[in-house]
């Protein structure tokens, strides 16, 4: 007896039926550039189908290289189409750290522009496993890199023949940039399903909404405005690149619906002199993530776009919780509730779940928690607790505690992780880098206040017995050493550092000056 196929919602074949049933509607605009559905799957299905002449599709890695535009979108959506996993890696790390992470990922292939195959330069032979043939140069024609139009050559516009199913991997998402090795994030095809179908919810897209995404599209944040957007056959504005001035314009000319800010950015077009003067009544949801808004900029955000806001907390690994705008009033404080498809409870140091009220280590579990860390079963291991019924939750590292309602409350910072503009920073990277200078006997580094940033880089250090350490050369020599977003804001000297019995430094301790009177939880 025949019997029926044990289906699953995936993300390519709901875009295929998108460029089906409304081929000439606007699919991604960026700049001067407006893709509709049906030429936007048509693009997706020639990368896929000349991936897979290639030989790569499930079982392969593929790298990404390329700033916003709607070519990288196609790129993208192409190499999961393929049954391949799509790499997309970070536009502020140095050549050095995307081969590191070009090769940590086992990539085959690798779809770059000019200025990121400038970039890796001579790295590229540190990563063995590209293969010559899957080395493509997108506008721009590089010795040694296959052009992205003989690339594509005759390949069909038609679905390829690959089969994805709902447990393939989908992605792996890389940590913001560090000098070490970060851990990559594999998220499956039903881990993505469900990301884009409850962020389609909970944020209320619908066909007919205009999502406008601000930051890098190979960052992680910027796929909570990007993909439940282009899931439900809306229509995805992007921003080649941010400024404070653009976004106000591009909401009016647009008619933009939803768009995601990190905190940085709302500070920016809050403070932009011509913010009055445009209308920006068509927007409906107003998502900022990434870190806390401060208390004083939030009340501004609410003040002067309206009751528009949703904060989202979590993180990529596997859960998230919103505060809507309809909770402001009475749960300012809060970071929200789970999402759809998502549970909270709060741990103590045994891994006991404690009662609302009390303060431990939040953990979660649902639909949206990755499928392991790449090439790291210990570390995976080691961010697993199991509830009483044997089900799998991820420990954040956050501390904070649950009221009664399931609103959750931050109370510390996850480590010692800061979040400058949206981006993660590390401060053991850079205290590698910075102990490294001859005239450095020890180091820590710390987050402090930054009208732009939200935070930026203090790195404090014990200078060595008899020397005349200059600050500015310091930081100048660190700065030459590190990552744009990870770059020092200054150097301060100090005879010692506070520790603990076992002597590790009580960093809140040294950040609480810096933090005083800023209403922000350190």
């Amino acid at each position: 007896m025949d019997t029926l196929d044990d289906t699953s919602v995936l993300i390519p074949d709901v875009f295929e039926v998108h460029a089906r049933t409304h081929p000439d509607k606007e699919a991604v605009v960026c700049g001067p550039v407006r893709r509709s559905w049906g030429d936007f799957a048509a693009n997706i299905n020639r990368v896929a189908n000349a991936l897979n002449a290639r030989g790569i599709g499930p079982g392969c890695q593929v790298a990404v290289l390329m700033g916003n535009s709607v070519e990288i979108l196609e790129v993208m959506f192409g190499v999961v189409r393929a049954g391949a996993c799509v790499v997309p890696l970070s536009g502020l790390l140095t050549g050095e750290q995307l081969a590191t992470l070009i090769d940590d990922s086992d990539a085959v292939a690798l779809f770059a522009t000019a200025d990121f195959i400038d970039r890796l330069g001579a790295h590229r032979s540190r990563c063995p496993k590209l293969r010559a043939d899957g080395l493509v140069s997108v506008f721009c024609d590089s010795p040694g890199w296959q052009g992205f139009a003989a690339f594509l050559g005759d390949a069909p516009t038609t679905p390829p023949p690959a089969s994805c199913h709902a447990a393939l991997p989908f992605n792996i998402i890389y940590s913001s940039g560090t000098t070490g090795l970060p851990k990559g994030i594999v998220q499956t095809h039903r881990t993505r399903t469900h990301w884009a179908m409850f962020n389609a919810i909970e944020q209320g897209f619908s066909e007919r909404s205009r999502a406008l995404t601000t930051t890098a599209l190979y960052s992680n944040g910027t796929w909570l405005t990007m993909l439940p957007s282009l899931f439900v056959g809306a229509t995805c504005v992007v921003m080649p690149a941010f400024d404070a001035r653009d976004f106000l314009a591009t909401l009016v000319r647009e008619q933009i619906t939803h768009t995601f800010m990190v905190p940085a950015q709302f500070l920016m077009v809050l403070a932009h002199p011509e913010f009055d003067s445009f209308d920006t009544s068509s927007l409906q949801t107003l998502l900022c993530a990434g870190s806390p808004l401060r208390r004083d900029t939030k009340r501004e955000v609410l003040k002067r776009f309206g009751n528009k806001l949703i904060e989202l907390y979590g993180f990529s690994e596997g859960f998230g919780a919103m505060l809507k705008p309809d909770q402001h009033a009475h749960r300012f404080d809060s970071v929200g509730r789970p999402v759809i498809g998502c549970e909270v409870c709060i741990l103590d140091d045994e891994g006991n779940v404690l009662p609302p009220g009390e303060v431990g280590e939040i953990a979660g579990h649902g639909a949206g928690m990755m499928a392991r860390y790449h090439r790291r079963d210990e570390q995976t291991a080691a961010l697993i607790w199991r509830d009483a019924r044997g089900r799998s939750w991820i420990r954040s590292g956050d501390v904070g505690k649950l009221d009664a309602q399931g609103f959750i409350t931050l109370v510390d910072r996850k480590k010692d992780m800061i979040i400058s503009g949206g981006f993660n920073v590390f401060p053991t990277d850079i205290e590698a880098i910075v102990g490294g200078h001859p005239d450095v006997l020890d180091v820590t580094v710390i987050g402090i206040p930054h009208d732009k940033w939200g935070e930026t880089v203090l790195a404090l250090v014990i200078p060595k017995a008899g020397v005349q350490p200059d600050a500015a050369a310091i930081v100048g020599w660190a700065n030459e050493r590190l990552a744009r977003h990870q770059r020092l804001a200054a150097v301060e000297f100090r005879a010692e550092f506070p520790r603990n019995a076992l002597g590790k430094v009580l960093k809140r301790i040294l950040r609480e000056p810096y933090w005083a009177g800023t209403g922000t939880a350190i």
